[in-house]
């Protein structure tokens, strides 16, 4: 397999494209900026075989720079399902010149990112007796309890991990088919999604249960991404607001880190639509605020924790960061702050 091996990216005056050498879907951007000057990001090939790569990128805001490194390039195990970096910025786990890094696929696997190698440090198995594995179609790492991550499968479970002691927690029948996402909402709660169409939350304290908080109104209408807004306490009982501008399935979405009502969405329709919130939906539904269209298919979407004005999409064999202008945490969001350019 070809290995990304040399700068390659082209840069417009609010934009920056990396071109891969194979398709990507996967992708992850770094929360942890203390320990390197540039924001690392990890992308993951989509290719039908067992031998897929995964790539760790050096992203320099001030120049508009993206660099492979290809030290830290290596083979994964079928395409990665998804990549996340630790939430957190210190852990028992992490070192602080390395990064932890996870991923999806077969099964859940946990890699420390070091400044010139890459060292695989756990593989998650909680088949004992079979040499066959359901596939795993996502994740999500605990922003409070670093400690735990949750998987979706194919299986219609969630298994909930402790990481550190290498065990199960939990494992949950989730759904009727299979559970396409999961989300944490807090320490011991989560949501997920699934081809039964209906949106799920459990709470660990009482395995026994769950709350159906959405169900889709067309029949055998899957659901396959879910993003809990951890700054809206809200009601999750009740539904906001529908936003249906997009002309084919959505693949990814992502709220904005420093705002509880700015959320971004892509997907098939080839755009990436930027959305805020009303209070109250007015009777012709909600506007996206502002537009890109990436001429491709979006496969995957992530806002920049630790550089706001960033949003990274993934189409093709191109990973491309978009800047937002005139992002303040300390002043009010408006829709004149936003800009998404046209390329």
């Amino acid at each position: 397999m070809e290995n990304s091996t040399q700068e390659s990216h082209i840069r417009s005056e609010n934009s920056v494209t990396y071109d891969s050498p194979y398709p990507l879907y996967a992708m992850a951007l770094s929360p942890n900026t203390n320990s390197h000057p540039q924001q690392r990001i990890a992308v993951g090939s989509f290719i039908e075989e067992y031998t897929n790569r995964i790539d760790i990128l050096n992203f320099n805001p001030e120049n508009f720079s993206i660099k492979p490194q290809p030290s830290l390039s290596f083979d994964h195990p079928y395409p990665p399902t998804k990549l996340m970096f630790h939430p957190a910025t210190n852990s028992s786990l992490q070192k602080t010149s390395s990064d932890l890094l996870a991923t999806s696929g077969d099964y859940l696997r946990l890699w420390e990112v070091r400044e010139n190698s890459v060292e695989a440090l756990s593989l998650f198995n909680n088949s004992k007796t079979s040499e066959f594995c359901a596939p795993l179609t996502s994740f999500d790492w605990n922003e409070i309890e670093p400690k735990r991550i949750g998987t979706s499968s194919i299986d219609t479970t969630c298994t909930i991990w402790d990481i550190e002691r290498g065990v199960v927690e939990t494992q949950l029948i989730a759904h009727d088919k299979e559970v396409y996402d999961i989300a944490w909402g807090e320490s011991r709660v989560f949501a997920s999604v699934s081809a039964d169409g209906s949106v799920r939350i459990f709470d660990l304290r009482d395995k026994e249960h769950s709350t159906i908080i959405y169900e889709s109104p067309q029949p055998d209408t899957p659901l396959l991404r879910l993003a809990w807004n951890k700054k809206d306490l809200r009601s999750p009982t009740t539904p906001v607001a529908e936003l249906e501008r997009h002309r084919a399935g959505v693949n990814a979405i992502a709220w904005a880190p420093r705002s509880s009502k700015h959320i971004c969405s892509a997907g098939d329709d080839t755009q990436a639509l930027i959305w805020e919130l009303p209070t109250v939906a007015g009777p012709n539904g909600i506007d996206p605020m502002s537009m890109y269209s990436a001429g491709y298919e979006i496969n995957q979407l992530q806002w920049s924790a630790a550089q706001p004005d960033w949003i990274a999409i993934a189409f093709a064999n191109k990973m491309q960061l978009l800047r937002i202008f005139s992002w303040r945490s300390t002043v009010a969001v408006k829709h004149k702050d936003y800009f998404v350019p046209q390329l």
